[in-house]
């Protein structure tokens, strides 16, 4: 009997890569012998509609074909199910893909993973955070990171990753430390200045910066990785370390773990893989096992 696998699939990744890479990974998985059908939406709550549907219909396994914003929609409909969910990365940062050791920009390769893996039984439970009713496979950002972010988010031009580097230019230029207050694991409120808090239930965003590098997404706990109150100059020296995960040994950087974190600052917006939450504050708890992967 031939099992029926769904791929969802976002059309405007990568510029386009998402559109272009749904046709190779579905023929490899129909080589395989899986009856594929596809669901797109028109936006993302119908996309998401969609594709809970899908889980709900009993569909073998949830493919996300697009980027990070993809896979975090995905995770909505499969967390706490016992549907698999498998990752077709073509989008701009993949760092979840990245987490779980997945092929990055290589839809054929993911798609024949994936076949061989849901034929082989390779699935895997792995963490996943959750801040209100919302999943979260990577990184929580506060702070200095998501105030680049609304800028980006409100510009216009230019297009793509350029508008984010201006607008890190432009926060630079206003920069200062911000004013946190922390609860771990309802323990005792720390009060810090800081520039940023990051909680990782995986250790990169931003396509491989690696903010919370020795996150594992099978330990049930968030690394927290606080950057303290800090110059303009460090911080320009401290941020490009992020991507070799060396930052963490700079004396303005600490790491912190927990299961549940309370983060409270006056005029910052939470993102977590790198969707708006809301303003601070914030709770946000990592729940073990929460999502089945097709893994390698």
């Amino acid at each position: 009997m031939t099992c029926e696998i769904t791929l969802f699939v976002n059309p405007t990744a990568g510029r386009g890569r998402g559109a272009r890479a749904a046709q190779p990974a579905a023929s490899a998985l129909r080589a395989a012998g899986f009856s594929v059908r596809t669901v797109l939406g028109e936006n993302a709550p119908d996309a998401l509609t969609r594709a809970r549907g899908a889980v709900a219909d009993g569909t073998e396994a949830l493919i996300a074909v697009g980027g990070d914003g993809m896979a975090s929609l995905a995770l909505q409909a499969v967390a706490g199910t016992s549907t698999p969910l498998g990752l077709v990365a073509v989008g701009t940062g993949n760092d979840f893909a990245r987490a779980l050791g997945l092929p990055v920009r290589d839809p054929a390769a993911a798609g024949r993973l994936i076949a061989d893996a849901l034929k082989g039984g390779r699935l895997r439970d792995v963490d996943l955070g959750r801040a209100g009713d919302r999943w979260f496979g990577t990184v929580l950002a506060s702070g200095f990171d998501s105030r680049v972010n609304d800028r980006g988010n409100r510009m216009r031009w230019p297009a793509g990753r350029a508008k984010y580097d201006l607008a890190m230019l432009a926060e630079l230029a206003a920069f200062r430390p911000f004013p946190y207050r922390i609860r771990l694991d309802d323990g005792q409120v720390r009060e810090v200045e800081a520039t940023l808090v990051a909680v990782g239930n995986g250790s990169s965003y931003g396509g491989g910066m690696r903010i919370c590098p020795g996150a594992d997404l099978a330990d049930g706990l968030f690394d927290i990785t606080v950057v303290g109150d800090c110059s303009r100059a460090t911080l320009l020296r401290v941020f490009p370390r992020v991507y070799r995960g060396t930052h963490v040994d700079h004396p303005a950087v600490t790491v912190l773990r927990a299961a549940r974190v309370e983060l409270a600052a006056d005029g910052i917006t939470g993102y977590a893989d790198g969707e708006p939450l809301g303003p601070l504050p914030l709770a946000a708890r990592c729940v073990p096992g929460a999502v089945r992967v097709v893994g390698p």
